[in-house]
């Protein structure tokens, strides 16, 4: 488990890694002080990096780090950066993608003033514009996708900043929720699938954006309306203006927002319910497709835990907290001399055995990915006393990796890809496992079906792949 050089262990989550946050705010004084508090209540959705670009109108002033929002900006960092607006991002990387050249907001300055630019998706023909423009002559200073879009309005011809944008965004393909900051204001962008969530906020005369209404609560904000697929919301000193510069197309917005990514507080989508109700709602869907005769229903905390208790209400077995959940694990830990027989989960897991002993229990999660962490809570709840182990997963089995700007596995580390469900059960070593099926996870998502991109667990894509995108999508960097 240790690595060569001393023993430092990397925790890597048996989870699919949420893809990025963005912030934006405009007119307010402590503009750099509310990005940041934007992006701590948005830290569950990028760990790995962070960064802030404020404004006065005439300078940028940037601030980066990596490593957590609360451990980045002390009071003496956010005390350089001056200025009524600003944008912040949230990174999350795999290693190798994690350079610091790539931490958000990307800022320029061109021909027509000061640019930055925070990205929340991944393009999927990023690869082949880089091409094209670095034919051209432009220099590229990262591996990121996102500086793609910043080079293409550099050398659109359009007149207007605006235009600009519009035609630079007209020739990428994916998925992109943006905040951009100009000398005169913010620009908030949301692709026309509309695959990763991103609203409207204001309190008083100062106007925020960020990808989940749970960033506006922390700042006491009124969450105005969600920025809907395809629109581009121009906010500055004259007038906060709404346009629809894109080709309409197909609604393909994640429903593993809803499964596993967004906070439970969060209000996605347009939906008229905090994602905790949906949550609750995949369980109770879960406990009718799925139920088994136990005593207890235990949840993997924290993400198991609305699932659990709707699984719970639904099924009308008990609920408990069987598994007590560390929250202060970082990302590396030093692994001790003596080996310990599932340490890596230990850490961040421990049963209750007073809970566990002589019952029978349905541990509720909301996925399986590689199927490595369920085996070992499996032996764990087993180990603690529990007399029959039930696996419940509040999503169907997942078959595909994401290309709409989740970190996945490859196809070949999905358990759900190659193995039936029965084979899984005995690789978790469970006494049974179910998923909760499609139509069951669409029927509890909020509004109809049709509006929701499942590629994860159909291998279907709502953006159909050119030969030149499959050969070249392995080769760039698949998210920030």
């Amino acid at each position: 488990m240790a690595n060569d050089d001393g023993n430092m262990q990397l925790i890597t989550p048996d989870k699919f890694h949420d893809e990025c946050a963005v912030f934006g705010v405009f007119n307010h004084p402590e503009a750099a002080n509310l990005a940041y508090l934007g992006l701590y209540a948005l830290q569950h959705r990028g760990q790995e990096a962070s960064g802030i670009v404020s404004s006065d109108g005439q300078h940028f002033y940037v601030q980066k780090g990596k490593g957590l929002v609360a451990d980045i900006y002390s009071k003496s960092v956010l005390a350089q950066l001056p200025g009524h607006m600003a944008i912040g991002h949230n990174r999350y990387s795999t290693a190798g993608g994690s350079d610091f050249k790539n931490v958000q907001p990307l800022t320029v300055n061109f021909a027509l003033g000061n640019l930055a630019l925070a990205h929340n998706g991944n393009l999927i023909n990023a690869q082949m514009l880089r091409n094209e423009l670095e034919a051209y002559g432009a220099i590229f200073q990262s591996t990121s996708d996102t500086e793609v879009i910043i080079h293409l309005i550099a050398h659109s011809r359009a007149d207007t900043l605006l235009a600009r944008v519009v035609d630079a965004l007209s020739q990428v393909r994916g998925a992109y929720s943006l905040v951009l900051m100009t000398d005169e204001g913010l620009m908030a962008v949301r692709d026309p699938h509309g695959f990763r969530p991103l609203c409207l906020g204001q309190v008083r005369d100062s106007w925020m954006v960020a990808s989940e209404s749970c960033a506006f609560d922390l700042l006491d904000a009124e969450y105005v309306r969600e920025i809907e697929p395809g629109e581009l919301v121009v906010i500055n000193e004259k007038k906060v203006a709404s346009y629809r510069p894109f080709a309409p197309a197909n609604s393909a917005m994640c429903v593993f927002e809803y499964v596993y990514f967004a906070r439970p507080d969060s209000r996605i989508f347009g939906g008229g319910h905090a994602v905790y109700q949906v949550r609750k709602a995949l369980g109770r869907q879960l406990a009718q497709e799925a139920w088994v005769a136990a005593d207890l229903v235990v949840p993997v905390p924290d993400s198991g835990v609305p699932a659990a208790l709707g699984y719970s209400e639904g099924s009308g077995i008990p609920f408990e907290t069987g598994l007590m959940r560390n929250h202060y694990v970082g990302r590396t830990f030093i692994e001790p001399e003596q080996s310990i027989r599932h340490f890596g989960v230990k850490v961040k897991l421990n049963a209750i055995p007073e809970v566990l002993e002589g019952k029978r229990v349905v541990v509720v999660d909301d996925s399986i990915v590689r199927g490595t962490t369920s085996r070992k809570i499996v032996k764990m709840l087993r180990n603690a006393g529990a007399k029959e182990v039930h696996m419940r997963i509040s999503s169907p089995p997942i078959v595909a990796p994401c290309f709409y700007g989740i970190d996945t596995p490859t196809k070949r580390e999905l358990i759900g890809s190659s193995h039936t469900v029965e084979e899984i059960r005995k690789y978790v070593t469970a006494d049974s496992v179910a998923y909760l099926s499609l139509d069951g996870m669409l029927k509890a998502a909020p509004a109809s079906a049709e509006r929701y991109c499942a590629a994860c667990f159909t291998d279907r894509y709502p953006i159909p792949f050119t030969k030149a995108e499959e050969l070249q999508l392995g080769l760039f960097e698949p998210h920030h």
